[in-house]
């Protein structure tokens, strides 16, 4: 049965979908300047805001799950939260469909609509990704990632068989770029860690794979950041394979496109995003995925909806032709840019074009080791690390406390390798349409 969700007041409704960085930051801007002028509704799948920069240390058990996740019913008081899965758009009626937790069907009307739905897992024509392949993008993921490389390494230790012991102790990652850097300095610690804790495996070689098409990893990033993340993985003897991609996957391992074949029970997939298919689905011009829209945020034959974040190809006014990459710095100022322009429509304000230089960034490498460029000043090691936890704690809403504590214990208590079970792998499928 199918529900119509109705105005509460005479207000103006603005309906943003989605509450990732972009989503999640044109809210919080938006109530602050509407000011009870304007009804700010907001439909998310959950209720929360997923600080994704910081997914890897939940995979590498140094941070609680909910220590990244913002609820939203706190941060975002005096903003309607609709819970639910954005399943159509009627941009001549001005209505928004959805379905919510008990798979329900409603309908919203707006007066502006904001579009923010993010981004999910890119997926190649590879045989066997999809069944044997974990995504890393969401906090499910992570928290399944964590339970899986702790399985690979109990059951390694109890097995008497060589062959099976070295491919539970092989670990690869597919895709260099931010994340699956990350990814691989992180777990690669947590998984030396969690095995010098059995008799069994301390001396048993744990072998890290970082695969990647392009020529270097962090092929977006500057090339010094690129260089000193490549110096601290060699160091620890993650095996870096540029210009590689992977060519099949089964339940035994992957072959790799230079030949190999690799024995292994673990496969992450971080080869990048693409924008929602809810972007496809509108019948608008898109570039690469993404809504085509002005500098404006808004799509220029409808004015009164607007776009931003992954899902949107913003012109780059800092790089004339070109749009923004898909980052969450861009995102998030996107966000506040686009709360901005819309209560402008409205009579608060004026509209502005966006336009932002990248401040740099940071990159977590695990252990005392980062690699940073804060206002295009190259940093590595400590003063780096201490640069990049201070922009994470200073770009994440809240949590800042826990998240300080949780790395304060990390740094002097062992680590706890254990099993929670909480996310099964049908959970986290990689095809999913939604991340």
């Amino acid at each position: 049965m199918r529900s119509t969700i109705r105005d509460l007041s005479t207000r103006p409704r603005i309906v943003i979908v989605g509450a990732g960085f972009a989503g999640f930051h044109a809210a919080r801007r938006l109530h602050r300047l509407a000011k009870g002028r304007a009804e700010i509704v907001v439909i998310n799948p959950t209720d929360y805001f997923s600080y994704l920069p910081l997914l890897p240390e939940v995979a590498a058990g140094i941070l609680d799950p909910r220590a990244v996740t913002v609820p939203l019913a706190t941060s975002l008081r005096g903003v309607r939260l609709l819970p639910g899965e954005v399943s159509a758009i009627d941009l001549d009626r001005r209505s928004v469909s959805f379905v919510d937790p008990d798979q329900r069907d409603h309908t919203t009307g707006y007066d502006r609509l904001i579009l923010t739905p993010g981004s999910v897992n890119k997926l190649l024509p590879v045989p066997g990704v999809c069944e044997y392949a974990h995504g890393f993008r969401t906090v499910a993921e992570a928290l399944f990632l964590r339970d899986h490389l702790i399985a690979q390494i109990e059951l390694a230790d109890a097995s008497d068989d060589p062959a099976e012991r070295s491919a539970r102790c092989t670990f690869v990652v597919v895709g260099a770029g931010y994340t699956g850097t990350e990814v691989a300095a992180a777990c690669q610690l947590f998984t030396r860690r969690a095995a010098d804790q059995r008799t069994g495996l301390a001396a048993e070689p744990l072998r890290w794979l970082l695969i990647d098409i392009a020529d270097r990893v962090l092929p977006e990033l500057d090339q010094r950041l690129s260089a000193t993340a490549e110096r601290v993985l060699r160091g620890r003897g993650v095996e870096i394979h540029t210009g590689t991609s992977v060519s099949s996957a089964t339940a035994e391992g992957v072959e790799l496109s230079t030949g190999e074949f690799v024995p292994t029970r673990s496969l992450v997939w971080c080869v990048g995003v693409r924008p929602d298919p809810l972007i496809e689905g509108l019948g608008l011009p898109t570039e690469k995925g993404r809504l085509c829209v002005d500098e404006y945020l808004s799509l220029p034959d409808r004015p009164e909806v607007f776009a931003c974040g992954d899902a949107a190809a913003v012109p780059d006014l800092t790089r004339p032709g070109q749009v923004t990459p898909m980052t969450a710095q861009h995102a998030q100022r996107q966000g506040k840019q686009v709360a901005e322009n819309v209560a402008a429509s409205f009579g608060t304000g004026r509209m502005r074009p966006y336009r932002h230089h990248d401040l740099g960034f940071a990159v977590d490498l695990g252990g005392f080791a980062a690699a940073a460029n804060p206002f295009h000043v190259p940093l590595s090691g400590p003063t780096a690390k201490a640069v990049t936890r201070g922009y994470h704690l200073a770009a994440i809403p809240a949590n800042r406390a826990r998240i300080a504590a949780d790395w304060l214990l990390d740094a002097v208590l062992p680590p706890q390798v254990v099993r929670l079970g909480l996310v099964q792998p049908g959970e986290v499928p990689l095809d999913a349409d939604h991340a």
